[in-house]
């Protein structure tokens, strides 16, 4: 499921807002957040696949996918390693890991290292808007 033909690392600033919603090119393309407890897949549990909202790439499962009570969908892991690319981040005076799409780049979330410790203590605490989920089966 790939939206974007071409590199969508090649796209510029205006083909992104036009692919995206206001709140999902603040998220994704300049590393904004949503509120807590307002998005869409905070308390979401069906099966299926979260893909990038922005280029298709899958990222997460939701046999990963867990309630942390942050206010964001929490993942204990990515679908493959390879479909997240993770940079430090010291923006608003804090040290955390920025998790980012490995096809186009564009901003998720942040990973913490408060996850559950039987699932390797990992939290990908992600954005909703920087989501679209797909149900199994389709």
């Amino acid at each position: 499921m790939d939206s974007t033909p071409e590199d969508p690392k090649s796209l510029t600033e205006e083909q992104w807002r036009e692919r995206l919603t206001a709140e999902q090119f603040h998220i994704l393309r300049e590393a904004g957040t949503e509120r807590a407890y307002t998005g869409k897949y905070d308390k979401f549990y069906e099966n299926g696949e979260y893909m990038c909202a922005a280029c298709g790439t899958r990222l997460f499962i939701s046999a990963a996918k867990y309630n942390s009570g942050c206010g964001w969908p929490a993942f204990t892991r990515p679908a493959e390693a390879e479909t997240v690319e993770e940079r430090r981040d010291i923006s608003f005076g804090m040290i955390r890991t920025e998790v980012l799409c490995g096809k186009c780049g564009s901003h998720l979330g942040h990973v913490f290292p408060d996850g559950p410790p039987e699932e390797g203590g990992l939290r990908y605490c992600i954005n909703s808007a920087a989501l679209e989920f797909v149900p199994e089966g389709e």
